[in-house]
């Protein structure tokens, strides 16, 4: 017997926000999830009116208080069974701590909050109500992202020596800022970006596809914020050097002004048996360099297991539904991919049982601390002229 489809609130989204649109199609993905209630912009008459030419029908509230106070009232099967948050990044901490309150899990943008203490009380109030949360790490959902994860974290390639993981665009490269684009508005702006505009929009990413596929954490980092667009506040290339975890080094690295990349996150981890490469523009492959070997590229859905590097595989990783070799994914199948393992979670709380919410399927709200850690510590680094900052 098929289960109800989950019931999904939106807090932000509207004013033609793009990354609501990816969201909003990866949870109708599957037929298992469903938008049904939105309050998509802090003023309530443009919420409601926003909600009332909304592209299907749903629910139209005048604010996220009005939305946690009216569902959290419901039963569960009428209720929202999560929240999506989507506004930027000064509003992440205020509805997701209420919703929290409220027993309803979230499903955040990242980076976590606005800084780092607010990320410590989020952590706190999850801890103490014990709710399913996500920090929307897109590029862990990549189907490749959790077969490098296998590799790496297998040993496949041997010690982890040294890790490259950046993330280049060039959207900012002028002063995008003043051309009447609310995306770049909002991020120059150290209210409502945080203490980077680089590091916590993209270098988040950088950081957590590191540690996602490593399985490895930054233990001390030496930092060099940059800002090349000239009356801009915040940094618009960021840089770091890192420790890790077992002794190795890395590059955690973003910047928003090279002319001609979009969104071209990428990692190579060097191991003391070989190297992985991958980039999020080419999501279907990977690719595998062993010495005196011709190099490997594995291709998403053509993967055999016992095949001379690999061994065997974990089912749950070739269980994962996809579609054939040579119809590509792409970002929203990765959005797809973390809302339909949040799901399961939110499915078990419901019925009262265990959830895992461990890191292994989604960035959690540990993973989103971490993040504001992070950037914490660069910021610090910077400010000292590059001196090591312990996490």
């Amino acid at each position: 017997m098929s289960q109800r489809p989950l019931n999904v609130g939106m807090i932000g989204g509207g004013g033609g926000a793009f990354i609501v649109q990816p969201h909003q199609r990866s949870i109708h993905f599957d037929g298992t999830r469903r938008v049904t209630c939105a309050a998509l912009h802090p003023d309530p008459k443009v919420a409601k009116q926003e909600a009332e030419a909304w592209e299907y029908p749903l629910v139209g509230y005048e604010s996220y208080d009005q939305m946690i106070e009216e569902e959290s009232k419901k039963p569960v099967g009428e209720r929202i069974d999560y929240a999506l948050i989507v506004t930027p990044n000064h509003v992440h901490f205020d509805p997701a701590i209420k919703c929290v309150k409220a027993g309803i899990p979230v499903f955040c943008e990242k980076p976590l909050t606005l800084n780092l203490d607010e990320a410590k009380q989020l952590v706190a109030a999850v801890e103490e109500h014990k709710v399913p949360f996500c920090v929307s790490h897109t590029y862990l959902g990549h189907w490749t992202s959790r077969f490098a994860r296998f590799i790496v974290t297998s040993g496949l390639i041997g010690d982890v020596r040294f890790v490259d993981s950046r993330y280049l665009q060039g959207w900012l490269a002028e002063r995008t800022e003043d051309t009447g684009s609310v995306q770049a508005e909002w991020r120059v702006d150290p209210k409502k970006s945080g203490a980077s505009l680089c590091g916590g929009d993209i270098g988040t990413h950088a950081l957590m596809q590191l540690r996602y596929v490593t399985g490895l954490d930054v233990t001390r980092v030496q930092a060099n914020l940059e800002t090349f667009v000239q009356g801009r506040v915040l940094d618009d290339h960021f840089t770091t050097y890192c420790e890790l975890s077992n002794g190795g080094k890395a590059l955690v690295r973003a910047t928003q002004i090279a002319i001609g990349h979009k969104n071209d996150l990428g990692i190579e981890v060097n191991g003391s048996k070989g190297t992985l490469s991958w980039r999020q523009e080419f999501p279907e492959e990977l690719t595998i360099c062993l010495p005196g070997q011709p190099d490997r590229t594995y291709f998403r859905a053509s993967v055999t297991a016992n095949d001379g590097f690999l061994g065997d595989l974990p089912e749950d990783l070739m269980a994962e539904p996809n579609i054939p070799a040579g119809h590509p994914e792409a970002f929203h199948d990765a959005f797809a991919r973390l809302h339909r393992c949040f799901e399961q979670d939110v499915r078990a709380y419901n019925d009262g049982k265990p959830f895992d919410c461990d890191g292994s399927k989604y960035a959690n709200v540990y993973d989103g601390l971490i993040g504001m850690q992070f950037i914490d510590a660069a910021v610090r680094s910077n400010k000292e002229n590059g001196a090591w900052v312990d996490m």
